[in-house]
């Protein structure tokens, strides 16, 4: 979802070719100014864009350590010029996590490590970025005369594997047999139960966040997010599956699937992300100190065959698909019922998991060169996904 960082580079990273790059200062400029923390990455990348085109100034923080994000600096820098100014830095440094804050009106904090395989492999890693970055980011907050609001980027995995939910088969999906929770997804009301390491940091810094409100005053929410995909995603197997799953495809490579490809996800146009993360900036008097369930809801379904499926659709050839079992802490039905911000700022998604899925295939063939003319989005699996 945004910046990670590699342990063994200590989250620094040669930045090669790039063009030159200057350092943050506060108050370059003129207007209002934002700060995204991992904000080369692909969900940063697009609220920079949707930001820095409003007019407004936008200041990054990100080490630049995952692969694809030097394509978005550049990419945003080209487009907005010095609009878009970087601190390369990481979360764990306070220091510089303090000149980024320094003179901005909103932080967007969404430096993290996101991979649930990573953090089995090094959780101390997991927890210094996670639980240490995003308490230099507060703390760096709290300690302004005049605190800039927080919006920080949590994830569905506070809520564990959700073993105890029953569940039945319908074609390639799992579905809950309670029909309320098959209408509406999870609410905010569903009991955290932190699995993995990643479920640890994440859950952990998702708590201080919304401490921060109730112990400083400051102005801060959190998004519980489901998955998001869209334009300026280079995901992995790890993180970004929807990328991943097209990029394999285009690259005529396989797919493996963990555990029986009938898991559900709601999955999230990144646009309708951005005019919620927007909305909440604007409406963060009242919905500080707030969490909220964020993603693609009950309408937006898709389980990982149906998305192979769709695929295939797109692309004129179905992925070949392999499985191995089942990860930690992999949720075989997660929907986010999003109506407690729906509710609160106005917000519902407007794209939907066929024509947002046909975008980023359209995006993944322009940026390779390989696009003559759009790809029109199948209709064929629309009861499903859409």
């Amino acid at each position: 979802m945004s910046q990670t960082t590699n342990p063994k580079t200590n989250g620094r990273k040669r930045i090669g070719k790039l063009p030159e790059i200057g350092r943050a200062r506060a108050g370059a400029g003129s207007g209002k100014t934002v700060l995204i923390t991992g904000g080369s990455g692909f969900i940063g990348t697009n609220l920079a864009h949707r930001i820095a085109s409003s007019g407004r100034r936008v200041r990054l923080l990100d080490n630049l350590s995952r692969p694809g994000v030097e394509h978005n600096l550049n990419w945003l820098r080209e487009t907005h010029g010095d609009r878009v100014s970087i601190e390369v830095a990481d979360v764990r440094d306070p220091l510089a996590v303090r000149r980024a804050v320094a003179g901005v009106e909103t932080v967007f904090h969404f430096a993290a490590q996101v991979a649930v395989t990573t953090s089995l492999i090094d959780p101390g890693h997991d927890f210094d970025v996670n639980v240490r970055g995003t308490l230099n980011v507060l703390d760096a907050v709290r300690t302004r005369e005049n605190p800039p609001a927080l919006l920080f980027t949590s994830t569905n995995k506070v809520y564990g594997g959700m073993e105890d939910v029953p569940l039945r088969r319908r074609g390639e999906r799992y579905e809950p047999c309670d029909r309320i929770l098959c209408a509406r997804g999870f609410s905010e009301d569903r009991r955290l139960d932190f699995h993995s390491p990643y479920g640890c940091s994440k859950g952990a810094a998702d708590q201080y966040v919304l401490d921060h409100a109730r112990s400083y005053g400051l102005r801060t929410a959190v998004f519980r997010m489901s998955c998001i995909y869209g334009p300026h995603q280079f995901g992995t197997e790890d993180q970004g599956w929807v990328a991943h799953f097209l990029i394999r495809a285009l690259d005529g490579r396989p797919l493996t699937l963990y555990g029986d490809g009938m898991q559900v996800r709601d999955i999230l146009y990144v646009e309708d992300l951005v005019d919620a993360f927007l909305l909440a900036e604007k409406n963060i008097g009242a919905i500080a100190g707030q969490a909220f369930n964020m993603g693609g809801g009950a309408g937006n379904t898709v389980s990982l065959l149906e998305l192979v499926d769709l695929i295939g659709a797109l692309h004129g050839r179905r992925p070949e698909v392999f499985y191995e079992d089942w990860r930690t802490g992999d949720q075989r039905y997660y929907v986010s019922d999003f109506s407690k911000f729906a509710a609160a700022t106005g917000w519902s998604p407007r794209v939907n998991a066929r024509q947002g899925v046909s975008n980023l295939y359209n995006w993944l063939l322009d940026f390779r060169g390989l696009a003559e003319t759009p790809v029109e989005a199948p209709a064929m699996v629309e009861a499903h996904a859409s």
